[in-house]
């Protein structure tokens, strides 16, 4: 095992490493289209309120934990875990830690390989005089392999090993490379958005036009920051709410506790962990949702935003709202989204690489190089299939099981771990050691009742989702004694292809299509299980030679 010896050049470092890595593809993308579809305004008192409930206690226990651990020198969950109780089952809980940053990257570096060509043929011209039509065609084909790839065969697997190449250089040179990528991505990042918000605020009705008359890019504000009080009693709203604060925070991964043990024993992590937080709220709450719903209602209208409202709208309409700016500014605007966007998703997937790499350090003495090497070839095994069977749900089976599902299981554990078994009188100590600001004593609360409560509902309601989100129904008919109807949607219903299945009986002409996504979801499904056996097995050997070593 490695004594602590490598560390954060500076405060700035850290907290701008640590926003980088909360400050992802999930602000600028899932944010606005998770406010829409939850009704704008009505969606964000909730969001707000599990941020301050759920967002901030995680934070604070994920540092507390990593700092914890990384006192006793170790850099990745499943041996911080294990410092933190007797019971050996910890540091296979741990394990989540590792798995979820690996298969979250395997998929996450195609889509920042996505932003870096959509980069490149924004400069080179490629979406000037196309209808909206062709450009959404044109991210299809680009996607599924057909086509949009200058003619190169299989270029999307190509950029994608070459972004994911990327990552893994900037991660063989240290936290120093990770710390001056903040340093450079996040203002870069902020300042991009921040033009792009401008012109989204500024725009009013001035782009309305024959086919749009009533386009106005107000609504789309207003839409998202009139409250509605009404939502505040529709679990439905409430549950996406607190899905995003995951997405958007990083939490329940492995990442911030990794970043959090090369802190110094007394270094605060209170404001530390705030700072990082809240900056991630400023770039998610007022640039998130200040670029994709206004621009778009300003062309478009917010009728059609209320119908189109999609994780693809980001490449399938923006680059042609962009070209109605004119070529000059289309140009400016292009390169400052997809940049935004490839320096949102880089300084997420660099800490990404951090667990894996820390637990080969400290269990086999593997240096930086290596470490960095064998993850970006773990990464890459796990995501050639996603992107050659994307358009067969490889990547969304990813998503789903190891960037949603796993991300509320751990967290829901180490908030149990912290603040019952850790204890939260001892997690309390912690959090405030070294801290600048004195925290309220009412977290303490909190930590200990409610977000271990918030979790759990949160994770029981993803696997017993009612038909239609029909979250009244549900108990209406709980409450009469009667069980109600699983959404196709539902984990458990996931588990049995119920939504594939229900697709194939809608529509039987999709039969051959439907039955590959079947089988390829199976495959997915079945290779983020063989990679968390494998990490699983990796964790008990690392146990066994830490075991000798003791004995010798």
């Amino acid at each position: 095992m490695s004594n602590q010896k490598e560390s954060w050049g500076s405060r700035t470092g850290l907290i701008l490493a640590m926003a980088g890595n909360a400050v992802g593809l999930g602000n600028f993308l899932r944010f606005p289209v998770q406010a829409v579809q939850n009704g704008g305004g009505a969606f964000i008192l909730p969001y707000l309120i599990c941020f301050v409930l759920m967002g901030i206690p995680l934070l604070f226990v994920e540092w507390s934990i990593g700092r914890y651990g990384g006192i006793s020198g170790n850099h990745s969950t499943p041996y911080i875990l294990d410092s933190m109780s007797k019971k050996k089952i910890w540091k296979y809980i741990g394990v989540f830690g590792i798995f979820t940053n690996i298969a979250v990257v395997a998929y996450y570096t195609y889509i920042e390989s996505w932003t870096f060509m959509y980069v490149l043929h924004t400069l080179l011209g490629s979406f000037t005089g196309m209808s909206k039509e062709e450009i959404s065609l044109f991210f299809d084909n680009y996607v599924n392999l057909s086509g949009s790839d200058f003619g190169i065969p299989l270029l999307p697997l190509v950029v994608y090993i070459l972004v994911l190449g990327v990552n893994v250089y900037i991660l063989s040179t240290g936290l120093g490379g990770i710390e001056k990528v903040a340093k450079i991505g996040m203002p870069l990042l902020i300042l991009f958005g921040v033009i792009l918000a401008v012109r989204g605020w500024t725009m009013g009705t001035g782009f309305a036009s024959d086919e749009f008359p009533d386009a106005n890019a107000w609504d789309g504000i207003n839409f998202l920051w009139s409250p509605q009080y009404s939502s505040l009693a529709d679990p439905k709203v409430w549950l996406a709410a607190a899905g995003q604060i995951f997405f958007t925070l990083s939490v329940g991964m492995g990442s911030i506790q990794c970043y959090a043990s090369y802190i110094k024993e007394n270094e605060d992590i209170a404001l530390n962990s705030v700072t990082a937080g809240f900056t991630n709220e400023f770039v998610e709450v007022l640039l998130g949702s200040a670029i994709v719903i206004p621009i778009a209602a300003g062309f478009l209208g917010i009728d059609w935003v209320l119908e189109n409202a999609g994780f693809g709208m980001a490449f399938q309409t923006m680059p042609y709202l962009f070209q109605q700016w004119g070529a000059t500014f289309g140009i400016i605007a292009g390169v400052c989204w997809f940049g935004l966007l490839f320096f949102a998703g880089i300084t997420s997937s660099l800490a990404m690489g951090t667990p894996w790499m820390g637990f080969m350090k400290d269990e086999f003495g593997w240096g930086k190089v290596k470490g960095a090497v064998s993850f970006g070839i773990v990464a890459l095994l796990m995501g050639i299939p996603t992107v050659l069977f994307y358009k067969y749900g490889y990547f969304d089976e990813y998503d789903y099981w190891a960037g949603t599902v796993s991300l509320v299981v751990f967290a829901l554990l180490e908030t149990i771990l912290f603040a019952w078994i850790f204890g939260m009188d001892k997690g309390w100590v912690e959090i405030n050691r070294g801290a600048d600001i004195r925290i309220p004593s009412i977290y303490k609360w909190i930590m200990k009742f409610v977000t271990p409560v918030l979790l759990l509902l949160v994770f029981i309601s993803a696997l017993f989702t009612p038909e239609g989100n029909d979250w009244a129904g549900a108990i209406a008919s709980l409450t009469d004694g009667r069980l109600y109807s699983l959404d196709p949607s539902a984990l458990i219903s996931k588990l049995t292809h119920k939504d594939i299945k229900l697709a194939l009986s809608l529509s039987p002409e999709q039969g051959e299509y439907l039955e590959k996504k079947m089988f390829y979801s199976s495959l997915a499904r079945i290779q983020l299980l063989l990679l968390f056996l494998g990490i699983i097995g990796i964790v008990w050997y690392s146990s066994l030679k830490r075991k000798k070593s003791s004995l010798s």
